[in-house]
C-alpha cells in the first residue's frame, strides 16, 4: 500500500463508499426499487433532479441504454450544469428561495408522481423547497444525499431542514462532507471528489432493482437499447409509441 499512487488511493476510496452503499442501504435501494415498480404499474411517471455536480446523476437515469424510458429529468435554469457563466451562478441559484415553487408549478408532475432528487448536502433553499412542493402536490420523493452534512453543516433553508427531513425513502451516499477522498502534504487543500461516482452507482442500482421487480410482477419493464446495436432504434421507437405519455424528453 506504500507504493499506492494517488489514483489507486482514489479507486480504493472510491471501492470502499460502493462497498458501503451496498451494504448499508440495501433496504432503501430495494424500497427505492419497489416503490418505482409500483409508479409504473399504476401508470405514474417519473422524475430526477439534480442541481450542479448533482445533475450528473440525474442525467445519467434519463434516456439511457439499459434504462428506464419512463426517467424524465426536471430542471431548473441555470442550475442543471457549469454551462451557465459565470459557474458560480448556478450555485447562487440554489439559494433561491422559490426557484423550486416555481419550476415545480409549471413542470408535469402530478400527484401519483415520483421525484428523485440528488443534492450532496441536501441543505440549500433548492432541494429542501423541491422535496416539500413535491409532497405538497401528492408526488413522492427519494432523496440521495450524504447525511453526514445534516450532522456537520447548517442548513440555508428558511425552515432549518435539510433534504432528508422531507423525502419518503433517501439513499445515504456515505460521502464526507467537503466531498474529497484524498489529501497529501504537497496539495493544500483536499482532492478527488467521488459523490458522482458513487450517487449514479446508487441510482443505477435502484433502476436495476425496479426493472427486476416489475419482471418479477408479470410486467415488462420499459427499457431502452443502445441505438448503436443492430434493432436498437426500432426497440426504442416501440417503447416511445407505447409510452409516450409519460415520456417528456422528446416533446
Amino acid at each position: 500500500m506504500g507504493d499506492s499512487t494517488p489514483a489507486d488511493q482514489f479507486f480504493d476510496a472510491a471501492i470502499g463508499l460502493l462497498h458501503r452503499v451496498r451494504d448499508e442501504e440495501a433496504a432503501s435501494i430495494a424500497a427505492a426499487g419497489a416503490l418505482l415498480a409500483d409508479t409504473v404499474a399504476a401508470g405514474g411517471r417519473l422524475f430526477a433532479f439534480g442541481a450542479g455536480h448533482s445533475s450528473l446523476a440525474a442525467q445519467d437515469v434519463v434516456y439511457r441504454a439499459g434504462g428506464l424510458a419512463l426517467m424524465n429529468l426536471l430542471a431548473a435554469p441555470g442550475v442543471v450544469g457549469v454551462d451557465v457563466m459565470p459557474a458560480t451562478l448556478g450555485s447562487a441559484l440554489e439559494r433561491v428561495d422559490g426557484l423550486a415553487s416555481a419550476v415545480l408549478d409549471s413542470s408535469p408532475l402530478r400527484t401519483g408522481d415520483v421525484l428523485v432528487i440528488v443534492s450532496l448536502s441536501g441543505r440549500n433553499a433548492l432541494p429542501v423547497e423541491m422535496a416539500l412542493h413535491a409532497r405538497a402536490l401528492g408526488v413522492k420523493v427519494i432523496g440521495v444525499t450524504s447525511v453526514a452534512y445534516a450532522e456537520q453543516t447548517t442548513s440555508r433553508h428558511v425552515s432549518g431542514t435539510f433534504l432528508k427531513d422531507h423525502c419518503d425513502i433517501v439513499l445515504d451516499s456515505k460521502i464526507a462532507v467537503g466531498d474529497a477522498e484524498l489529501t497529501l502534504d504537497t496539495v493544500p487543500a483536499p482532492f478527488a471528489p467521488a459523490s458522482t461516482v458513487v450517487t449514479s452507482a446508487l441510482l443505477q442500482a435502484v433502476m436495476a432493482d425496479t426493472a427486476a421487480t416489475l419482471a418479477a410482477r408479470g410486467i415488462e419493464p420499459p427499457l431502452l437499447r443502445s441505438g448503436n446495436v443492430d434493432g436498437g432504434l426500432d426497440w426504442n421507437s416501440r417503447v416511445f409509441e407505447q409510452y409516450g405519455d409519460r415520456i417528456f424528453y422528446r416533446r
